[in-house]
């Protein structure tokens, strides 16, 4: 054979190519690649391929081989969509660590892991921008799918296949969606704003000294608009940006002459993004200096690095945490050509560090959350890939950005729950997940936290972690004085005034003449948690799930907090006709009512999933209350993740005996985190704060830990009972959720599965039993727990665990049953 025909034989070599599929399937599937492809294949890239009779997806080759499948003719793939591979084979690694730990599909992963627009599908919904440009350059392909949206406004992929005449769409697609000519409709929502603040400018043509003077003459009529430029002129001496409020204020000129001058084109309102920082909030200028504990502490981390992958910082509320984690990132993109991820737990609640650490890197950040649409986050995850973004700042899912070299996670407020994904699958838990991506790709993990889990700080007293701690807040400032006030007491005097006692009047009162603010946390929103018929007992429950409904008086209505039902509020009990329905509990809004009627005079807000939901709700909330418009902010657990104003002084908790009393081995865990982490708010500036804990049990241990700022003593005692009882970190825990719509069904289902399961693991297995919530969506639910202590072979368990369920799941007789896994449900 000679060279050429060598040549030829080379390329029409039959490939094949297992491919992961957007969806949750047990097993890859491979197809044929026809030979004029072979030389396009590459792992990473996507292809186009047909599954099932008429469906199309982009799909994600994972493997080339020349082996074919043995039980399956496969078939050809339809096209190759990339030139270059979109996904890392450190990615794909880290895919399949999170498909075996986490119990999941590898589908699943990839539906997780990409932006819609890189895991495209023939039903995908494709719409034209808003702000797409009439003057792109367009193939004649392109510009008959451009002129179809113009018409009919959206088109699936399908569409387009049928339109083109043709089933080899994607890299069309793919081209426009990289020109930002379209969008993919199911991502459209609305992107994380920053803060747009309304500045005003003098026109340029009044910067001429006669036509200034001749402004003078002609707005000699209007007192009011002359003091308004008049104002101008005073404050443009600062040579800094004259805002809306700051010209308003000084001038007293009122809104109408502003708008009077605005229209005359003498002012122009410009709005521009502003920070959310106190404008004197120097510890956080570009060439801030670290106190002697931060400096301590970030010797000691760099130490530790020599030896150990993960540090954990242990740091009081306040104690410069978010300064030491700059000089540590600063580091790495200086002295190398490194990566780092920046992980908080929730993006849109922890503005203010975004904007400090925005501020400190400038253009080398990246923000990557799913608050962005689709176009913006295949942006940013290019950008991660070709390394344009040496820092990105995002929530849980940022874990499976592309990177390259990454050299240092940050992960900030470690214990917090809101990173651990419960639904749909992979089930996983961010942080551990960050410790893995480190490892694989060799980069050191901080973990911080001022409250730690338990199983962090048990792994760092055991060795495994390095522990760093910081004792002290920043510039010396003292942790808040608290105190406790008994309810139970405080009633028995009759010195409450509705849902406050009075030593929390006293703190308001004082805090409100000292021109202070305060925040009031009651982790329970809407009005009354419940309505209860005095007469016979009835309490109207969600037509889905087996909860009582919530009254919100802002709507009128009944609500479900898990699947989001609602129906009008019951005055009459439809049980037995009676008049006394009664309301039981309180929620945030009865919170509001009750305060405006002590305080008429006072601006209050609140702070929960109600009102946050309007486009720029949480945003505004926050920005009236930096700005000092609010004098009181009322809110769930949201008020305690990552704020920082420098004018709180007060924190006052309503009712503390709602989160200890949860049915939950992590309650007391969690219970103490909360409150110290709702307190750390408090006086984070120059005066001490002051935090106000009203309960019926003043005596709870968990209370007075948190009066101490006793974390050790919590997790001393915790961990006590944690090892008497078998819980983690001293066993692993796998959940499963059986569901069914028939309860009677499902009660045959789950019995019959944990006894297979007792069979195999014996006394590890617990249940069946019914969780807190039994019925959701109208699927009832059935909880299996498993339970292995750090001898057992966690993935011998898992292995012989995913075997029993696809058995399970194959019976007939329990066809239609749901069973989920939950691994590490924590």
């Amino acid at each position: 054979m000679n060279t050429f025909e060598s040549d030829i034989f080379a390329e029409r070599e039959t490939l094949f190519v297992e491919v992961i599929l957007p969806l949750s399937l047990a097993k890859n599937y491979t197809y044929r690649v026809p030979f004029d492809l072979n030389d396009q294949i590459a792992v990473g890239k996507r292809v186009v391929v047909q599954f099932g009779k008429h469906k199309i997806y982009t799909a994600l080759i994972s493997k080339i081989s020349t082996l074919p499948p043995t039980v399956y003719e496969a078939k050809y793939i339809i096209d190759v969509v990339d030139t270059e591979p979109v996904i890392t084979p450190t990615q794909l690694k880290f895919w399949s660590w999170m498909t075996n730990y986490y119990m999941c599909n590898e589908g699943d992963v990839m539906a997780a892991a990409l932006p819609a627009s890189l895991k495209l599908a023939s039903e995908t919904i494709l719409i034209l921008r808003e702000d797409y440009h009439e003057d792109t350059e367009l193939t004649d392909k392109e510009e008959i799918i451009i002129n179809a949206l113009k018409q009919q406004h959206k088109l699936t992929v399908n569409d387009v296949s049928k339109l083109l005449g043709q089933k080899t769409v994607y890299p069309i697609i793919n081209h426009l969606l990289d020109k930002e000519l379209v969008l993919v409709a199911e991502e459209v929502v609305q992107k994380y704003k920053p803060l747009l603040k309304s500045f005003v400018i003098l026109n340029d043509f009044y910067s001429d000294e006669e036509n200034l003077k001749q402004l003078f003459n002609v707005l000699d009529r209007a007192p009011k608009q002359l003091d308004a430029l008049l104002a101008y002129l005073k404050l443009q001496k600062s040579n800094l940006p004259i805002a809306k409020e700051q010209l308003l204020e000084e001038s007293n000129c009122g809104p109408a002459a502003l708008k009077a001058l605005t229209d005359k084109d003498i002012f122009v309102v410009m709005k521009r993004p502003v920070s959310r920082l106190a404008a004197h909030d120097e510890e956080f200028s570009v060439n801030f200096e670290l106190n002697e504990g931060q400096q301590k502490a970030l010797g000691q981390i760099n130490q530790y690095f020599e030896e150990k992958e993960v540090v954990l910082l242990h740091g009081v509320t306040a104690s410069g945490k978010t300064q030491v984690y700059i000089k540590l990132i600063e580091k790495i993109i200086q002295h190398t050509d490194g990566q780092v991820l920046f992980l908080l737990p929730e993006i849109a609640l922890t503005t203010q560090i975004v904007e400090r650490i925005k501020r400190y890197f400038g253009n080398s950040i990246g923000v990557y959350h799913s608050k962005f649409n689709n176009s913006e986050r295949v942006e940013i995850w290019n950008k991660v890939r070709t390394g344009a973004y040496k820092v990105i700042l995002g929530a849980r899912s940022a874990v499976f950005l592309p990177f390259e070299h990454l050299k240092l996670i940050v992960v900030d407020e470690e214990h917090e729950p809101s990173y651990k994904q419960y639904d749909p699958a992979p089930r996983y838990q961010a942080r551990d997940a960050a410790i893995y991506l480190g490892y694989l790709h060799q980069a050191k993990v901080v973990l911080g936290s001022a409250t730690p889990s338990l199983e962090s700080y048990y792994n760092a007293l055991q060795g495994k972690y390095g522990l760093v701690e910081m004792k002290e807040r920043f510039g010396g400032v003292q942790l808040p004085n608290q105190q406790v006030v008994s309810i139970s007491e405080e009633t028995k005097k009759k010195t409450m005034s509705s849902y406050f006692s009075s030593v929390l009047i006293k703190d308001i009162d004082l805090a409100l003449s000292k021109k202070e603010q305060i925040v009031l946390f009651q982790n329970r929103r809407g009005y009354a948690t419940i309505l209860i018929c005095a007469t016979c007992g009835y309490t109207p429950k969600c037509v889905n799930c087996d909860v009582s409904l919530t009254y919100h008086k802002s709507s009128g209505k009944l609500h479900c907090h898990y699947c989001g039902y609602q129906q009008s509020s019951v005055n009459i009990c439809p049980a037995c006709g009676s008049v006394h329905v009664e309301q039981k509990g309180f929620g945030t809004e009865r919170i509001e009512e009750e305060l405006r009627l002590l305080y008429p005079e006072v601006t209050i807000a609140r702070l929960d999933m109600d009102s946050t939901r309007t486009k720029n709700g949480l945003q505004q909330i926050l920005n009236d209350f930096q700005e000092k418009k609010t004098d009181i902010l009322i809110g769930t657990q949201m008020v305690a993740k990552g704020l920082d104003f420098d004018n709180l002084n007060l924190i006052g908790v309503i009712n503390a005996d709602t989160l200890l009393g949860y049915p939950d081995f992590r309650a007391y865990e969690r219970s103490f985190q909360l409150l110290a982490q709702v307190a750390g708010r408090a006086g984070r500036r120059a005066d001490q704060g002051n935090v106000c804990i009203q309960t019926y049990d003043a005596e709870n241990r968990i209370i007075k830990q948190v009066v101490n700022n006793d974390y050790e003593g919590m997790y001393n005692d915790e961990i006590v009972e944690r090892e008497k009882f078998l819980y983690p970190p001293f066993s692993r825990m796998i959940f499963l959720y059986i569901k069914h719509k028939d309860s009677h069904v499902l009660d045959h289902a789950a019995f019959a599965l944990a006894n297979i399961l007792k069979g195999k693991f014996g006394k590890r297995v617990l249940g069946p039993e019914q969780p807190l919530v039994s019925r959701v969506r109208n699927l009832y639910i059935k909880q299996i727990i498993i339970k292995a202590d750090k001898h057992t072979a966690i993935q011998k368990v898992k292995d012989a665990l995913r075997e029993t369920l696809t058995q399970f799941n194959a019976t007939k007789e329990f066809k239609g049953v749901f069973t989920q896994i939950d691994v590490d449900p924590y």
